[in-house]
């Protein structure tokens, strides 16, 4: 009974499911509460009545792959605008939730957590900053409006946070030396959090190949926006793709120079 019931239920919401999301320029909602219901409590039910095992997430999927990549980005220009330290703040180990995020000036509780989280440190102690380059998984449309907005252009100063246990710990398993001394920045073991204004931001945003291909053809992107199908970023050598090696160096500032001194 518990059987037919539910595949009752998997029906008509994949039925409505398809229909919404063949129409989700004209009813982003529907589609929006539909992907909620059944990211929600159903599946927790389907599993606990069958005994199968969840399947992983897109977002478990993406960070399982960004800790393949190295610390520094894939691809990134080695030019005198950027000539400090990279590394990788997001995602990190799995056992912790250490890691570095972004901030407004005055907030301790609105946190902007991006999928993947590149910082470049300044190289001079007397001018401290940071550049981040950011890349979001999108699994919507409506989650992609939801993460450009966290990035669009202000009038405020957006700052990024280095917790201490994460400035303490080595930034590779094996190495001895602890990530404060490799930056320039730091001439002590620190006891506070390292914040920084964020000098430049990047973001990469990924989007599946449907939605990929729609946007590419209707929306013009922000200066500090970049675009990729989320095959490219859910690949096993997602890293080492020339492609995707070649859009991260047009996200660059350097980039936007016709020659540098």
């Amino acid at each position: 009974m518990l059987g037919g019931l539910c595949s009752s239920i998997i029906g008509m919401i994949t039925v409505k499911l398809l229909f919404a999301l063949d129409h989700e320029s004209e009813m982003p909602f529907v589609a929006s509460g539909i992907c909620k219901m059944w990211t929600g409590s159903l599946p927790r039910m389907l599993d606990n009545a069958t005994n199968k095992p969840s399947y992983r997430s897109l977002d478990d999927l993406v960070r399982r792959r960004l800790r393949t990549w190295p610390q520094r980005p894939p691809g990134a220009l080695e030019t005198l605008k950027q000539n400090g330290v990279w590394m990788r703040g997001r995602p990190g180990e799995a056992d912790t939730s250490l890691h570095p995020f972004l901030r407004l000036p005055g907030s301790n509780r609105l946190r902007t957590v991006p999928d993947g989280l590149w910082l470049h440190f300044s190289a001079n102690p007397a001018d401290p900053f940071c550049d981040i380059l950011c890349i979001e998984a999108c699994a919507s449309l409506q989650n992609l409006l939801d993460k450009r907005s966290r990035f669009a252009p202000s009038t405020t100063s957006l700052l990024a946070v280095c917790p201490v246990p994460w400035l303490l710990a080595p930034q590779d398993p094996g190495d001895r030396l602890p990530r404060w001394r490799r930056l320039k920045l730091l001439r002590q073991e620190p006891q506070t959090p390292l914040v920084l204004p964020v000098r430049d931001v990047r973001v990469l945003y990924g989007l599946k190949d449907r939605q990929y291909e729609g946007f590419a053809r209707t929306q013009m992107p922000q200066a500090h926006e970049y675009f990729y199908p989320m095959d490219a970023l859910t690949d096993e050598a997602g890293a080492s793709n020339p492609a995707m090696q070649a859009l991260i160096a047009r996200a660059s500032g350097a980039a936007n120079f016709m020659r540098l001194p």
